[in-house]
């Protein structure tokens, strides 16, 4: 029979292995054991919601947000190969993420060059004529503002701990100096200001049938192997379940507030619950 251990040991290496890459080991601790100074200190909101299994929730909400912007989505349809390379795609951001937020000052700039470097090819016309281009601080701002909003409400949502309107405050404060690095000017540095920032976005914001087959693609065929396909859905459910509604029709996602409300969230709390078991370290891992 095989125990709780080892069923945690493989359960994390499934996960980590499409998450972060095959080698997710030499990487954690590439990042984690690295000598010098970060951009975060130890344990500050940053480093606690981005370490969080509601960050699955929180990715996913934040693709289908981003993709209501036609400039944005025009990027992803024109240089993306999502559909072929899905698993590369989440392990870049992935791999930023964590340089970002754990890294030393060097790896973290090292990663912000790199997404600045990719981001120079990213230039094109969207199909209504006009002109775009991934550096553009304001759709900068946009994707960073969708990515904000997204981790801190799915972390709220099934989160391992409380957040106070302080620690959220702070978080937004901490994800500005990402998005800063990046080029974008101005990023908010409170909740309140974050909500006025997704405000003033709210004209430019439109379904598109290539934002509607990139939902499609995320909840409904996505590349998984069968036996993770129902919690893989259940975490798309919860996902959906934390767009506002206005973000749901363009994209022609239902709302059903009493099944979210007694079925998906208790589910997403059950799914985040157990990814969060296996990908803590165990009980007698060596520190440093």
């Amino acid at each position: 029979m095989v125990g709780n251990e080892e069923l945690r040991s493989w359960l994390a290496e499934q996960v980590r292995a499409r998450v972060v890459g095959p080698d997710a080991a030499e990487r954690h601790a590439e990042i984690h054991t690295a000598d010098g100074d970060r951009w975060f200190a130890e344990g500050s909101p940053i480093q606690r919601v981005h370490a969080d299994s509601s960050m699955f929730v929180g990715g996913l909400r934040a693709l289908l947000l981003q993709s209501l912007h036609p400039l944005a989505m025009a990027g992803v349809a024109d240089h993306s190969d999502y559909r072929n390379d899905p698993w590369g795609r989440l392990q870049r951001t992935a791999r930023f993420l964590g340089a970002t937020t754990f890294g030393t000052v060097e790896q973290a700039q090292q990663a912000v060059d790199r997404v600045h470097a990719v981001h120079e090819h990213v230039v094109g016309t969207a199909p209504d004529g006009r002109a775009y281009a991934a550096n553009d601080p304001h759709l900068l701002r946009w994707v960073h503002l969708a990515e904000v909003d997204s981790f801190l409400s799915a972390y709220r949502r099934h989160g391992a701990e409380s957040l106070s309107q302080g620690d959220a405050d702070e978080y937004v404060r901490q994800m500005a100096v990402i998005a800063r690095a990046l080029g974008v000017p101005a990023p908010p540095e409170s909740e309140q200001s974050l909500r006025d920032q997704l405000r003033s976005y709210r004209g430019e914001l439109r379904g598109s049938r290539a934002a509607r087959d990139v939902a499609r693609y995320l909840l409904w065929q996505p590349p998984m192997p069968p036996a993770a396909r129902a919690p893989y859905g259940v975490l798309a459910a919860s996902a959906v379940a934390l767009l506002p509604r206005s973000a749901r029709r363009p994209l022609r996602l239902p709302w059903f507030p009493v099944t979210e409300a007694l079925a998906v969230r208790p589910a997403g709390e059950v799914v985040t619950r157990a990814l969060r078991w296996a990908l803590q370290p165990p009980p007698d891992a060596a520190l440093g």
